[in-house]
C-alpha cells in the first residue's frame, strides 16, 4: 500500500511512468525518468512498500556506503515524485519503479488509487523494446492508448502487438478499466546493441512526449550523447564485417519501407518543434 499524507495541491497533473526490467531495453525508458527527475529537481511524494510486491531473492536490495564505514540498504520499490516544469502551467508526477515480482493487480490498483487522489487524469507510460531497427536511423516510437479516440487525438501510431506483456501493459489496462486516459510510448532499440545506456532512444522518447503533452522537455546533453553513442556503434560495427553487412541490410529494408509522406510528416513535426522552442526562448 501507499501511505499518502500532506500531499501538495497539484495543477492538472500528468503522470509519466517507467519501469526497469523487461519493459526497459537499453534502459531507455527509465533513463527518461532519471533525466527528468534531475533536470526538474523533482520532490518525493510517496513510495510503495517493497514487501508487498518484490521477491528479494529475485530483485535484491543493494548495499550502499555512506560516510566512513556507514552502510545503508536500498530496497527495490516504486517511487512517485512531483515537479512543475519550467514554462509549463501544469504539474508532472514522475513514477520510477522496478517491475514487481508478484501481485501485479494489487500493485496496479495502488497506482491507480494514488493517481486519483493526486488528480491525475492522463498517464503517459514509457517502454523500450528490442527490435531490428538500425542504429543509424531515427528511433521508431510506437504507441498504444486506452481507446481509439484518445489515440486519434494524440496522433499515436497504434501497436498491434499480441503476446506476453509486462507491467506497463497491465498498468495501462488498469487505467482504462478505471476510466482514466493512458497512453504508452515504446522506443525501438536495436537488438544487436542492447546494452545500456541508449541515449538516442531516451532522446526520442523525450521528443515524442514533448509533442504529445506540449510540455517543454529539457534535453541537456542528450543530443551530444546520442551522436557519440551512434558514432561508437558505427566504429564497433566497422570492426566486424558480418555486423556491418547486417546493419546495411537493415538500413536498406528500413529506407524501402519509408513512404515519402511519412518523411514529410517527420520534417513538419521537427519544424513545429523548432518553432515552439524558438518561441519559448524568445519569451524567456
Amino acid at each position: 500500500m501507499i501511505e499518502l499524507e500532506g500531499l501538495p495541491e497539484l495543477v492538472d497533473p500528468v503522470l509519466i511512468a517507467a519501469f526497469e526490467g523487461w519493459n526497459d531495453a537499453g534502459e531507455a525508458s527509465s533513463g527518461v525518468i532519471a533525466h527528468l527527475e534531475a533536470a526538474w529537481k523533482a520532490e518525493p511524494l510517496a513510495e510503495l512498500d517493497p514487501d508487498d510486491y518484490y521477491d528479494f531473492q529475485v530483485t535484491r536490495p543493494v548495499v550502499e556506503m555512506g560516510d566512513g564505514l556507514t552502510r545503508s540498504i536500498v530496497w527495490p520499490t516504486t517511487r512517485l515524485l512531483h515537479a512543475r516544469p519550467p514554462g509549463s502551467e501544469r504539474d508532472v508526477v514522475l513514477l520510477r519503479g522496478i517491475e514487481p515480482n508478484m501481485r501485479w493487480r494489487s500493485f496496479c490498483a495502488d497506482i491507480v488509487e494514488v493517481c486519483r487522489e493526486l488528480g491525475v487524469e492522463l498517464a503517459v507510460m514509457l517502454g523500450a523494446l528490442l527490435n531490428d531497427s538500425p542504429h543509424t536511423r531515427p528511433v521508431p516510437i510506437l504507441g498504444s492508448a486506452t481507446d481509439e479516440a484518445l489515440a486519434r487525438s494524440t496522433n499515436l501510431e497504434l501497436s498491434r502487438y499480441e503476446g506476453p506483456t509486462g507491467i506497463v501493459g497491465v498498468l495501462q489496462h488498469a487505467f482504462g478499466e478505471a476510466d482514466l486516459d493512458a497512453v504508452t510510448l515504446w522506443a525501438s532499440v536495436p537488438h544487436y546493441v542492447a546494452q545500456p545506456p541508449n541515449p538516442k532512444a531516451t532522446l526520442a522518447l523525450l521528443r515524442r512526449m514533448e509533442d504529445l503533452l506540449e510540455i517543454p522537455m529539457p534535453l541537456g546533453d542528450l543530443d551530444e550523447e546520442a551522436r557519440a553513442w551512434e558514432l561508437g556503434v558505427d566504429e564497433l560495427a566497422s570492426q566486424d564485417s558480418e555486423v556491418a553487412e547486417y546493419v546495411k541490410e537493415l538500413e536498406e529494408r528500413k529506407d524501402a519501407a519509408e513512404l515519402p509522406e511519412a518523411s514529410g510528416d517527420a520534417i513538419a513535426a521537427e519544424f513545429e518543434r523548432y518553432l515552439r522552442r524558438r518561441d519559448r526562448d524568445t519569451d524567456g
